[in-house]
Order: structure tokens, then sequence, then C-alpha cells
């Protein structure tokens, strides 16, 4: 996927994609499964992630909103990364199974812990 068609998609007001466009315009790199796969499994995978980094103290950000529109969305999706050039912060995505829209993104700082939950 074009660095520009990624920001295109994350012209979004949430705060996630706030941040997501402005981590990715400020030298980010990235990836973007060419695979879509369940909704369901990250549904599950990504609610079980989020208990994990609460645990742990950390609250990333939209990250439970994200399981639910994923979950709602009920379709195959694609998953992207976008980490920041310094390394301190990542970007989870959830694309439609064909890559045209952002059903949802959430991000988080790193490291996580010393003992990353995931």
């Amino acid at each position: 996927m074009e660095r520009h068609v990624l920001e295109s998609l994350l012209a979004g007001d949430d705060e996630a994609s706030v941040a997501a466009l402005a981590t990715l315009r400020g030298g980010a790199t990235y990836w973007v499964a060419d695979r879509a796969q369940p909704a369901g499994r990250h549904a599950g995978v990504f609610k079980g992630r989020l208990q994990r980094m609460r645990m742990h103290g950390l609250e990333p950000l939209g990250l439970e909103r994200a399981v639910q529109l994923v979950r709602e969305h009920g379709r195959p999706v694609r998953t992207g990364l976008i980490d920041s050039a310094d390394r301190r912060w990542t970007t989870l995505l959830f694309l439609t199974e064909d890559g045209s829209a952002l059903v949802a993104c959430a991000g988080w700082p790193l490291p996580l812990v010393k003992n990353p939950p995931l």
C-alpha cells in the first residue's frame, strides 16, 4: 500500500487516527498485510492483549474502541502497523478486506514494559 493511500485512510477525527497520521507523516515505517483474517479472531486476540496491557498499567490509545469496531464490522480485516521513526510509538491498523477503508486503529508507546504482555 502506498504511503499517500494510507494517509488518506487516516483522515478521521478520532484521537487514534489523528495520532497515527501524525506518526506516519513524521517519517514512520509501516506495513500492511496482504491477506485478511476473520474479524472475530482479531477482536478476540486484541481484547486479550488489551486486558494484559491494562494489568501492566498501560492504557493503549483507542484499542478498546478498535476491538468493538472490528467485532461490529464482522467481515475479514487486514491488519497493519505504523512504527514511529524514533521507535517510541506503534499504531495497529484494521482495514477492510480490500484495504479501501479504515475500520479502526489503536496505538501505544514503546517499549511496553520489561516483559511485554503481547
